[in-house]
């Protein structure tokens, strides 16, 4: 993982790390969801760098970057933009809502109500949103990224699995180890803000672009489909991976390969990913909470035990 040959993604990566110490991992599978035109949701405790962490990436590619807050009395219409009377022209005008950006920041997403929660659905599948019976595309590149605190839950409204599902994965920043928590010490206030532009939106479209044109073969295939399968298969869940988990799979681990420089997927790059792509889209059983107790080792089993093809 901590392998960046691609000298597009290398110069990007160090740009977001002179704000964001020693977390390399969740920082490069950030932009593989990103050139496989993913959603990414970041779930950790406060004061780690989840917001630090969106706003450097887009302070980085020179992106539009807007971030809602959200709490219980945000409306879809905050989001998706509405018609309003222009008081001169006695006409209605649209007025373009926060998703009209490149990267859109859902803050503690788990606080808003369904309602609004709901109204991210079509944005982060259609890329698109559709107010009083007209479509208007969003930019490209567009990335939705969403946060939640998974300690404190009073006062939040789970996401549902179909939305969970729209996440092509979930990272941690996870705490720093206390040399890196030094440094972050010592960087005297250095911010996203401060960053400048390694990157342009026309770079990021075009290794999308190359990410589509990886590499895969069947043994990979079959490797992905294998792993799917067995999230289905075992009495731990009640809720296996669906085939958008196998595509956001798929799609991830060609991206990834870009980042390593290879025209190729190796299976490397679906045991690397398997977890951030899978875990977030099961639901344990009964007997799944008690013998193991969350998704992720259920997905870090799959893994050890399904033989790598080859």
């Amino acid at each position: 993982m901590n392998t960046i040959t691609n000298p597009k993604v290398a110069a990007l990566v160090a740009n977001i790390e002179k704000v964001i110490i020693g977390k390399r991992e969740p920082i490069v599978k950030l932009i593989a969801a990103l050139l496989s035109r993913g959603h990414v949701l970041i779930e950790d405790v406060p004061g780690v760098g989840k917001t630090k962490l969106v706003a450097a990436l887009s302070k980085s590619v020179g992106g539009v970057y807007n971030r809602v807050q959200f709490t219980p009395d945000v409306m879809p219409s905050d989001i998706m933009g509405f018609n309003m009377i222009d008081s001169a022209s006695k006409e209605m005008q649209y007025r373009e809502g926060s998703a009209f950006c490149n990267f859109f920041l859902a803050d503690e997403i788990n606080r808003a109500s369904p309602k609004a929660q709901s109204s991210l659905l079509e944005v982060m599948e259609e890329l698109q949103v559709s107010v009083d019976g007209v479509t208007r595309p969003l930019p490209s590149p567009f990335m939705t990224l969403a946060t939640q605190n998974p300690v404190e839950t009073y006062g939040t409204y789970h996401l549902p699995e179909a939305q969970m599902d729209r996440f092509i994965m979930k990272l941690s920043m996870g705490y720093p180890a206390p040399e890196e928590e030094k440094q972050i010490l010592d960087q005297k206030g250095m911010n996203a803000a401060d960053l400048q532009a390694v990157l342009t939106l026309a770079d990021i479209k075009e290794l999308q672009n190359n990410a589509d044109e990886v590499k895969t073969n069947d043994l990979i295939l079959e490797y992905i489909i294998t792993l799917v399968n067995a999230t289905r298969a075992t009495d731990l869940l009640t809720l296996g991976a669906s085939p958008r988990g196998s595509i956001a799979l798929f799609k991830s681990a060609k991206a990834l390969a870009l980042i390593h420089g290879r025209e190729y997927v190796i299976p490397d790059d679906i045991r690397d990913l398997a977890v951030g792509v899978l875990a977030h889209r099961l639901m344990l059983s009964p007997k799944g909470k008690s013998t193991v107790g969350s998704a992720t080792a259920i997905v870090e089993e799959i893994v050890r035990v399904t033989p790598i093809p080859g």
